[in-house]
Order: C-alpha cells, then sequence, then structure tokens
C-alpha cells in the first residue's frame, strides 16, 4: 500500500494505492488522523488506484467518516473500481458515505 497525500486549497486528497487491508489498516488510520490532527477537514479518499479493501479496511474509512461528522467535516470517497464499490455496497456503506466517480467531482462536491 502507498498512500500519496496533496492539497487542493483546503482540501485534502488522500489516494490510496494497493490493498487497504489488516496488514496496512493501521498506517493508513495513523496517516489520516494526523491530518485531521493538523485541523484538516475536508478530504477526499482517491480510490482510483485501490485494488482491494477489506474488513479492517472499511474500518479505516468509517473512522474518518467519524472523525469528520465530529469536527462538522466532510469526507467523499471517490474512485472506486467495481471490486471495491461491491465491498462498499455489501457493507452498506455505499449509503451512508458520500462517494464520487472520480477526485474532480469528489473536490466540487466539497466546494459546494
Amino acid at each position: 500500500m502507498n498512500i500519496t497525500t496533496t492539497e487542493h486549497g483546503d482540501i485534502t486528497v488522500m489516494a490510496i494505492e494497493g490493498r487497504l487491508d489488516g496488514q496496512h489498516a493501521q498506517t493508513a488510520e495513523q496517516a489520516f488522523l494526523a491530518l485531521a490532527q493538523e485541523g484538516k477537514t475536508r478530504f477526499v479518499l482517491d480510490f482510483t488506484q485501490m485494488a482491494y479493501i477489506s474488513s479492517a479496511g472499511l474500518r479505516v474509512v468509517l473512522v474518518a467518516a467519524k472523525k469528520m461528522k465530529a469536527v462538522q467535516g466532510r469526507l467523499v470517497c471517490a474512485g472506486m473500481n467495481d471490486q471495491v464499490r461491491d465491498v462498499f455496497e455489501m457493507s452498506g456503506f455505499i449509503s451512508i458515505l458520500e462517494t464520487a466517480a472520480d477526485r474532480e467531482e469528489a473536490a466540487a462536491m466539497l466546494q459546494g
């Protein structure tokens, strides 16, 4: 797994590449929480290059979403491939999280 973080104005994009599974979940969660600790409140989780997400990975996304809700921030998940989207749909996350086709659409949602 590789995480790349970029800033676009007041929007933070975390691009996650590879597998977000039990082996990598803690690293991803710590990376997100460190950014939130800096006061970041608008996030795009870009899954364009993510090959796989496990239940441990879903937990990271849920922790991130709850953290943003607690600080009146926003989080949008973007760029899901079919396999990742299937996991989100089966878990019910697709109905409780904001999603976008790509990071540009997600950024537009956060600016609106």
